[in-house]
């Protein structure tokens, strides 16, 4: 799927009041998202379909594909179009059969290539790979490394996204190695713009970037 590319933005309910979530979503689309997670641990199911609902519409009416974070049926009643998967979450060919087989489904893979070619032969759509770097969403996940990347990019024949303490400043080896995706939460929706924090990130993956960074290897 050539839409799983590019800027992968997730949000955080703790960045941001709830009433201002879809209004900074829509300013990384803006800067060039190419793909929109919705994430929120919290209790309060009333709020979080409310927001899911919000954004399906919104990403619905930029072409943005809205990914649920964790969560099966919340993908399907907000009408998403893709869930991701975590160790503790349904599996790929539970989720398959829940949303269908337009669903989008992505699966954490942490530092295991063990996990991702599990997750390939169940149908995902893509796999995470992650931390990278220190992450101040997760700072205790497991650390991931480029010789990962490029073992998957051997091994698999899905889109790969990169996630953990991702900037601007050192995505580079990560894209070179075959990174399709960059998931950013600190990154673009603790900016002060996140419009232009989003524009940065999507900026990499353009052509002129991408000459650069051949030419860095």
């Amino acid at each position: 799927m050539n839409k799983l590319s590019g800027l992968y933005a997730i949000t955080d309910a703790n960045l941001q009041p709830a009433d201002e979530l879809v209004e900074r979503v829509y300013s990384a689309i803006e800067g060039g998202a190419r793909l929109i997670q919705y994430r929120d641990k919290s209790a309060d199911a009333g709020l979080r379909l409310r927001q899911a609902n919000a954004l399906a519409d919104l990403c619905r009416q930029h072409g943005v594909p809205l990914i649920i974070n964790d969560d099966v049926e919340l993908t399907a009643e907000c009408g998403a179009q893709g869930v991701h998967l975590g160790r503790d979450d349904a599996e790929p060919l539970t989720a398959r059969r829940l949303l269908g087989d337009n669903a989008i489904i992505g699966v954490s893979c942490y530092n295991s290539l063990r996990r991702a070619l599990r997750a390939a032969e169940q149908g995902a759509d893509y796999v995470a790979f992650g931390r990278f770097f220190t992450s101040r969403t997760k700072p205790a996940a497991v650390q991931a490394d480029v010789a990962l990347i490029q073992a998957a990019r051997q091994r698999l024949g899905l889109p790969i996204a990169a996630i953990g303490g991702i900037t601007r400043y050192n995505a580079a080896p990560l894209i070179s190695a075959g990174v399709s995706m960059l998931a950013v939460v600190q990154g673009v929706f603790a900016a002060p713009d996140i419009r232009r924090a989003a524009a940065a990130y999507a900026a990499l993956f353009q052509p002129s970037t991408g000459e650069h960074i051949q030419r860095a290897r």
